[in-house]
């Protein structure tokens, strides 16, 4: 697993994110799927990081001072507030995903199926494109985006 500081285009938000590899994130970047957490803009770029380095074995280990919480403005959401909601939502999305099946990239078809009656009502969880996104929402199918990005069963190593 890899972890990459991003940004969205619209309002410069930044935020990270976690990725099977470098070649997940280009993948998901390239299909629209990765979102930024506040604006919800799916033009999202890789950010500049500080790399993280060990310390050398025969120093001690000096904690940093913490630095002092940034104080929102009037109206704006906090910083340490929007973590702790991310983290909130990725608590409850990870509680979530065990109950529900994957289908896979026929996401759209299975959300139809059961829309329709065809098929059982389900939870499922899958891959859709934008379009396939557009289209269930056009039909009046209830379907929303995961807001962490998770690896697919498949693509786990």
């Amino acid at each position: 697993m890899i972890v990459f500081d991003l940004s969205c285009a619209a309002g410069d938000h930044r935020f990270e994110a976690w990725f099977a590899s470098s070649e997940s994130f280009a993948d998901q970047q390239a299909r629209g799927l990765i979102g930024c957490p506040v604006c919800g803009d799916i033009e999202v770029k890789k950010a500049v990081m500080a790399p993280r380095v060990g310390a050398k074995s025969n120093q001690l280990s000096i904690a940093p001072a913490k630095p002092a919480a940034t104080a929102a403005k009037p109206g704006e959401i906090s910083p340490d507030l929007m973590r702790r909601v991310v983290a909130e939502i990725a608590a409850k999305q990870a509680e979530m995903l065990p109950q529900s099946r994957w289908v896979g990239r026929d996401f759209a078809n299975a959300a139809r199926a059961m829309h329709e009656g065809r098929v059982a009502e389900d939870l499922i969880h899958g891959q859709a494109s934008p379009e396939e996104a557009q289209g269930l929402r056009d039909e009046g199918i209830a379907a929303m985006p995961l807001l962490v990005p998770i690896v697919p069963p498949d693509a786990v190593n």
